[in-house]
């Protein structure tokens, strides 16, 4: 039986949907959720080529290629290697669904890596960040093979913001950190306060804290804690304390360098002469005074004599030198005087002690305590609130 309806003619085979070659380049050290989103956002962006009809979108296909530089691109631009090896990384990055192809560029011009891949593949568009460095360069590589440079705006992310910067901090922060006692020079650290030829004198000592754990330290209390605090959680120390904080730098800086160190006066840390400190084993101690708020921020910029400060620091430097004890009760001595001088109340005459002073910025809080000898410490903090403190060296030497 034959059909009497004519052949259906055959149905339009439907166009091929256009490519549309996203490029996105970077580090990618430590991939986090952040760059999940942005390698989202920026595969997305193949859809604005598409023409003004709602069903266009089905015409383009997305294919979005990420790139990120060798370990010897980045040993040579940036001086360090990568957290994980290349072929890590691009495997890693190649199995995000949203990533269709990964480069890693070998070229030798600083942030165009990539250029040789780039011309010869002649991507639609190059996205970057609003952060991104290297603007120029791009923009001129586009104009080359007529891709559109187009920046990405920061969009409030579904999640806590994190940086790879951050996520390194973290990884490396250490588990433990001393803290500190300072004898001369405090405030000369503070880079509004600095004064041409003035030393910070610090050293480092145990017991220690770690993040959960400060023993029987108070906190708040002009021990360094803040910076401790920020140097455990990964973060910069010296950026924490000057930037945010509106103080100065001494007490990361003998924190992460350890020992007894003789600073100068500046805008950050230099390092003018360091030692082991074994020489002031057995004869310090802190005292928690309970006396008054200590409070570095709010007394930063009290009026105070700073050329006694700088001779106070001075003096300490002189006994560095000489591994002086006595020199060493003279700085600190200078050191009280200053403090009283600001408004401070006296801290308790002990038997023994040679010399002492309010730690940090004073106001209460902790006093170091120099005592003639070990016997004498001993004999000094029977009673009241003491921790023997001892000097903390990692390495010893001599500053430059």
């Amino acid at each position: 039986m034959s059909s009497l309806l004519p052949p259906r003619p055959p149905l339009p085979t439907p166009p091929s949907p256009r490519i549309v070659k996203v490029f996105v380049s970077g580090c990618y050290d430590l991939l986090h959720a952040g760059h999940i989103q942005f390698f989202t956002e920026a595969r997305s962006l193949a859809y604005t080529l598409a023409p003004s009809n709602p069903l266009s979108e089905t015409s383009i296909k997305p294919h979005l290629t990420v790139s990120f530089a060798s370990s010897e691109v980045l040993w040579i631009h940036k001086s360090r290697l990568p957290s994980i090896p290349d072929d890590h990384k691009a495997f890693i990055i190649s199995s995000l669904s949203m990533v269709d192809e990964v480069v890693v560029g070998t070229g030798g011009k600083e942030g165009l890596d990539f250029e040789a891949w780039f011309l010869l593949n002649k991507p639609d568009l190059l996205v970057v960040t609003e952060d991104d460095k290297y603007g120029t360069l791009k923009r001129s590589l586009c104009a080359r093979v007529g891709a559109r440079y187009v920046v990405l705006p920061k969009t409030p992310p579904p999640f806590t913001p994190v940086s790879t910067t951050a996520l390194l901090g973290g990884i490396r922060a250490p588990q433990w950190t001393p803290l500190r006692v300072d004898f001369g020079g405090g405030w000369l650290d503070v880079p509004r306060h600095a004064i041409e030829g003035g030393v910070v004198v610090n050293l480092a000592v145990t017991p220690g804290v770690s993040s959960r754990d400060w023993g029987k330290y108070r906190i708040k209390s002009g021990m360094g804690g803040s910076a401790a605090n920020s140097i455990l959680k990964g973060e910069d120390g010296v950026k924490s304390e000057v930037e945010e904080l509106g103080v100065g730098w001494q007490d990361p800086a003998v924190i992460k360098e350890t020992g007894l160190c003789v600073w100068r006066s500046g805008p950050s840390p230099s390092l003018k002469l360091k030692s082991s400190g074994s020489w002031l084993h057995g004869i310090l101690a802190v005292l928690y005074t309970g006396s008054g708020t200590h409070d570095t921020p709010g007394t930063s910029d009290n009026i105070r004599d700073y050329g006694k400060i700088k001779r106070a620091g001075q003096v300490c430097e002189e006994a560095v030198r000489g591994e002086d004890r006595e020199k060493l009760a003279e700085g600190i001595r200078l050191s009280y005087e200053a403090q009283l001088g600001e408004g401070m109340e006296e801290v308790p005459k002990v038997e023994g002690a040679k010399a002492w002073k309010y730690c940090g910025g004073g106001w209460g809080g902790y006093a170091v305590y120099v005592f003639e000898d070990e016997e004498g410490r001993r004999r000094g903090t029977e009673k009241g609130e003491w921790i023997k403190v001892e000097p903390y060296c990692r390495l010893g030497g001599v500053g430059n």
